[in-house]
């Protein structure tokens, strides 16, 4: 919501929103910037709190990008720069430089550089170290040492350092996910209605034409990575030079692309705010209420009243009617732990991760290829040499 453009796409407060209290942080920055970060944000939205504070005003945050918000309640994030700027930097980033090299060469660099960060970061995720890189050639300290002096501050933990804003307060809607998914479907339908398509046609022949010709196009930073860009991509760059049939089935599957993309971006909001939220370690965790919201018809009873009673509550210096929700951290999960599925030929980092993996639908499907073939080589054994079906067995047995 920061860059200028795609209102609908990008869910914006309504004008008329606007005008009953006074909001930041939206349509300021311009869509051809593609090196605007978290750290800018942070940047510019600091000090905006400071001055709501010093005119006696409450700031609310809103969601939903959680990273964000977690940028400004924990300090997490890192200056590269001797002067942090509150505005993006017209010159090229380093770090979308490194992006540009080969995930295999960039984590060696990073292995050379800073071991432990390379230990810890999966070696296709390029985005996370070339950040890394990125810290360490633009400041001369390995990422990790940052994390760990950031991590050791008073108020500090293993997610980062202390909390900024002491006493804060996280209202957290959350709604039933069959309700969820229906809701989410509806915006859809309702931003195509409010004139989604012409919105990104204008976009699209404004900015992205050009790039598409010269085969640049970029759905990895800047604006274009937002979600409902990519997925009309198709339909984008086909439109006149094809049937109306095929026009209308590109339109269509742009459509459902849009749901499905938009409903797997909501689960995740929901898993980011149960893992750094609600299961965060360390002491400096802000309350967080839940409110229902899966019955629209109860909006009063479930939400808004509870809401206005905890704020209250919080204002005046009480303990609020509600409990706060809170999740047990397993003290025993090693989020870094690293292992080799060979059967799939995949590096997992996590427990949960690799416990995620062993459920997927890939690897039980390697696994039951896998016991076929056991399974005709032991047959093929009873008929044949007996010790060759052995060995085949025991060498073929792989850790799981």
């Amino acid at each position: 919501q920061v860059y200028k453009g795609l209102d609908i796409i990008t869910n914006k407060v309504s004008p008329q929103e606007q005008r009953l209290c006074r909001h930041h942080m939206i349509s300021f920055v311009d869509p051809l910037v593609s090196n605007y970060t978290v750290v800018d944000f942070r940047d510019k939205a600091v000090p905006l709190i400071s001055y709501i504070f010093a005119r006696d005003k409450i700031p609310i945050v809103v969601g939903g990008t959680n990273y964000y918000i977690e940028s400004l309640l924990w300090k997490v994030l890192i200056n590269t720069k001797e002067k942090p700027s509150s505005a993006p930097r017209p010159d090229s980033d380093k770090k979308v430089e490194l992006e540009q090299l080969d995930s295999a060469e960039l984590h060696r660099r990073l292995s050379q550089v800073d071991p432990e960060m390379a230990a810890k970061l999966h070696p296709h995720d390029k985005r996370k170290v070339a950040r890394s890189l990125q810290v360490f050639e633009e400041t001369g300290i390995p990422h990790s040492e940052i994390l760990h002096q950031q991590q050791e501050e008073e108020g500090g933990g293993p997610l980062g350092g202390p909390l900024k804003y002491p006493h804060s307060c996280i209202l957290w809607l959350h709604a039933d996910q069959a309700a969820l998914d229906a809701r989410l479907e509806k915006r859809v339908d309702d931003m195509v209605a409010a004139g989604l398509l012409e919105e990104l046609r204008d976009f699209h022949r404004r900015y992205n034409q050009e790039k598409v010709a010269e085969n640049r196009q970029d759905y990895q930073h800047g604006i274009f990575q937002s979600i409902g860009f990519k997925e009309f991509h198709e339909y984008l760059v086909s439109e006149g030079n094809c049937s109306p049939k095929t026009s209308a089935l590109l339109l269509e599957k742009g459509i459902q692309a849009l749901k499905q993309v938009t409903k797997r971006y909501a689960r995740r909001q929901n898993k980011w705010v149960r893992n750094r939220f609600l299961k965060r370690p360390g002491p400096n965790v802000p309350p967080v209420y839940g409110l229902e919201v899966s019955d629209l018809q109860r909006w009063e009873e479930d939400v808004l009243k509870p809401a206005l009673e905890i704020v209250e509550s919080f204002i005046q210096g009480r303990e609020p009617p509600a409990e706060p929700l809170r999740m047990e951290h397993d003290e025993k999960e090693n989020k870094r732990s690293r292992r080799v599925c060979e059967l799939c030929d995949r590096l997992i980092l996590g427990d949960r991760e690799w416990a995620a993996h062993t459920r997927s639908k890939s690897h039980l499907h390697h696994l039951k290829k896998r016991r076929k073939l056991e399974e005709s080589g032991h047959a093929g054994g009873t008929v044949g040499d007996s010790g060759d079906a052995e060995t085949s067995d025991e060498d073929g047995s792989l850790p799981l």
